[in-house]
Parts: C-alpha cells; structure tokens; sequence
C-alpha cells in the first residue's frame, strides 16, 4: 500500500512519530519481516495507510485486496454480502 500510494518509507515513519533519521530503516525492517512492530505500532501504520489492521498481516495479495474492498463498503452492503458469503461457503 505503501507503494501504491507514492510513499517513501521516511514518510510512513515519520507519520506516524518515528524521528526522521531513524524511520527509513525501522519500516524497512518491518516491510522486510525483520523485526514486528508492536500492535500499537502497526495500528499507526495502517491508519497512516488509510488501511485496517488486517492489511498488514495479510500472506495473500488476493486477501489483502479483498479486505481492502470489503473495508471501503457501506456497512449495510458489508453485512449483505458476509451474509452471502457465509450461506455460500455452508453449502
């Protein structure tokens, strides 16, 4: 999402309170998988991102875009379709 927003890690960092010369490098170290931000901390992310939680810790691309289309509906279509959903995947 980072990317697809034109962000440099510098700017994620710093938006959400990371000091300028250090935020380059823990983001990368987060994207990278070498270190895991506390929750508060990747709760920071996802709302600089403008994306749930659940983005950041989404294994599959095809998830992850569904959870962002999901996430961007009305709540009464949300529920509709959860609800079609789950009658689907019972069959």
């Amino acid at each position: 999402m980072r990317e697809t927003l034109g962000w440099p890690q510098e700017r994620v960092g710093v938006e959400i309170g990371i000091d300028e010369s250090a935020s380059r490098a823990r983001i990368s170290r987060y994207e990278l998988g070498a270190h895991e931000p506390p929750v508060k901390t990747a709760q920071l992310i996802a709302q600089a991102l403008g994306v749930p939680l659940a983005y950041l810790y989404c294994e599959d691309d095809d998830v992850a875009a569904l959870l962002l289309a999901v996430e961007r509906l009305p709540q009464e279509r949300r529920e509709s379709l959860l609800a079609q959903w789950c009658a689907e995947a019972a069959e």
